[in-house]
C-alpha cells in the first residue's frame, strides 16, 4: 500500500528506534518554542491552531502497533491549547501516555511551546510546524497587519509526509548481512557526573551573541559547530578521570538530510555523525577545532552521508528483520540502541539560523529548542544575534556547562540563563 496516499504511514527506522527505546528519563520527545514580544492570548493560539493543522495534518497521526511493526495513523482528534504544566519534554508515547495525539501546544507568558515525539518528526519538521503557528498566530493578534506575509514552501501534502529514508534508499552491495551493520565503535568515555534521582532531567536555557561566537569561529578558521563542538569537548575533559583517558571523547551531531536530498518531508530525515578525540595533554582551542573541522567535513561529504543513511535502511530490507513479530524485535531494538549510546560522550544539534518574514520579526524574541536525553544534549538556534544553547542534562552536575560558558564570557559574549526546577 502506498502509504502517503492512505489513511496510514510506514514509520521511519529512526522513529522505529526511538518507540522502541524511550525510557522514563527520556521519552524521545522534543520541544520547540518561539519567544514573542507581549503575552499569549490562549485563545488567539486555539485558532490560531486550528488553522495551522488544516495545513499541515501530517501531524495530525496517532502511533498504533502491528504485529510486525508500529504504524502511524491519520486520526481526525484536535489539539487544544493548554497553559504549560509539566515544562519541556513530556512523555507523548507509551503505556503512561493517554494521550492520541504525539504532539501537544502550550503556552507560557510570552512563550508557544510545541512538544512533539520524536517518533514522528524530528527538529526541523517540528521548527516549520512552529513558525507557521506562529505567524498564524501573529496574524490573528494583529488583523491585517501581516495578510500577505508567508512562510516559503512548495511542498505539496504526500510530499510533506513521505518516508524520505526510503525514497533515496540505496540498494546498491546489499547483502544479506551488511557489513557497515557490523562496523564496531570504539566505546566512547561516559560523563561521571551523578545522576539525577528518580529519572529527572534537567534543561537550561542559555542566550548569547551570535556574532560574537561567529568572529571567533573565523578567527580559527573553523565552522561554528566545530568551534563549539571543540568547546565542549574540553569542558567534558576537565572532568575526565585520568584511568578514564583511554576512551575518546565523542560528541555525535545530527545531520539534516534535506541539505543533501531533494526532501520537503517534515518526519524525521536525519543521520549522525560521530566526531571523537582522545586527548593526550597537548590540545589547544586551535589545533582542536581544526581537528574537529576535518573530520566533520570528511564525515559530511555526500559519499559518506550517503552510506551513513543507508546503514540502517539495510537491515529493514533483510527478510528476516521485515517477517519477525513485534514483541520480539524491540527488545533487540532497544539493546542495539544502548549499545550504540555507550560510543556518544554528548549530542550538539545546530539547528542553523531561523528565519521569519521581516515584517514579523519585530514582534519575535527569538526561538528555542530542547530534545530529552539519557546524557547530555545541546541544540543550537540562532534568531537574529541571539544564539540560545537548549541544554538537556540527566547529570547533577553542572561544571561541563559552566566552563563552556566561562569561555564564551573570555571570548566578548554577553550570557543570559535560565534553568527550569529539576522535571520529574
Amino acid at each position: 500500500m502506498n502509504d502517503t496516499n492512505s489513511n496510514w504511514y510506514k514509520l521511519d527506522n529512526v522513529a522505529k528506534v526511538f518507540l522502541a527505546s524511550y525510557t522514563k528519563r527520556n521519552p524521545r520527545s522534543i520541544r520547540v518554542s518561539s519567544i514573542l514580544t507581549d503575552p499569549i492570548d490562549a485563545t488567539l493560539l486555539q485558532e490560531a491552531l486550528d488553522l495551522t493543522i488544516k495545513l499541515r495534518p501530517q501531524f495530525q497521526v496517532r502511533i498504533r502497533r502491528g504485529f510486525f511493526w508500529n504504524y502511524l495513523e491519520q486520526t481526525a482528534t484536535k489539539p487544544v491549547v493548554s497553559a504549560e504544566t509539566s515544562g519541556p519534554c513530556p512523555l507523548l508515547y507509551g503505556e503512561r501516555y493517554k494521550g492520541v495525539l504525539h504532539y501537544q501546544v502550550t503556552y507560557y507568558r510570552n512563550r508557544i511551546n510545541i512538544d512533539m515525539s520524536h517518533a514522528i518528526s524530528d527538529g526541523t519538521g517540528a521548527l516549520s510546524l512552529l513558525k507557521l503557528l506562529t505567524l498564524n498566530y501573529l496574524k490573528l493578534k494583529y488583523p491585517g497587519k501581516f495578510d500577505e506575509s508567508s512562510i516559503p514552501d512548495d511542498a505539496c501534502a504526500d510530499d510533506r509526509s513521505r518516508n524520505s529514508y526510503d525514497q533515496f534508499y540505496d540498494n546498491k552491495g546489499f547483502t544479506i548481512i551488511p557489513k557497515t551493520i557490523l562496523n564496531k565503535k570504539p566505546r566512547a568515555f561516559q560523563i561521571q557526573s551523578r545522576r539525577l534521582p528518580y529519572n529527572q532531567l534537567q534543561y537550561i536555557e542559555v542566550h548569547t551573541n551570535a556574532d560574537v561566537l561567529l568572529k571567533r569561529s573565523k578567527e580559527l578558521n573553523v565552522s561554528l559547530t566545530s568551534y563549539l563542538g571543540a568547546e565542549l569537548m574540553f569542558a567534558i575533559h576537565a572532568d575526565m578521570p585520568l584511568r578514564q583517558s583511554k576512551h575518546p571523547i565523542t560528541i555525535s551531531i545530527p545531520v539534516n538530510l534535506r541539505n543533501y536530498y531533494p526532501s520537503d518531508t517534515l518526519r524525521n530525515f536525519f543521520n549522525n555523525i560521530d566526531i571523537s578525540h582522545k586527548f593526550d595533554g597537548s590540545e589547544s582551542i586551535e589545533t582542536l577545532a581544526s581537528e574537529f573541522e576535518e573530520k566533520l567535513r570528511a564525515n559530511l561529504e555526500p559519499e559518506v552521508i550517503k552510506k551513513q543513511m543507508n546503514r540502517y535502511q539495510n537491515i529493514e530490507q533483510l527478510f528476516l528483520a521485515r517477517m519477525v513479530p513485534l514483541f520480539f524485535k524491540q527488545p533487540i531494538v532497544k539493546m542495539f540502541s544502548k549499545k550504540e549510546s555507550r560510543t556518544v560522550t554528548a549530542i550538539l544539534s545546530n539547528l542553523g539560523k531561523i528565519d521569519m518574514p521581516e515584517e514579523t520579526t519585530e514582534y519575535i524574541k527569538g526561538f528555542t529548542d530542547f530534545c530529552s536525553t539519557d546524557n547530555l544534549f545541546i541544540t543550537i538556534t540562532t534568531y537574529k544575534n541571539d544564539m540560545v544553547l537548549g541544554i538537556a542534562s540527566s547529570y547533577s552536575g553542572t561544571g561541563m556547562i559552566r566552563r563552556m560558558l566561562s569561555s564564551f564570557e573570555k571570548s566578548g559574549c554577553d550570557i543570559t540563563l535560565y534553568a527550569t526546577e529539576i522535571i520529574h
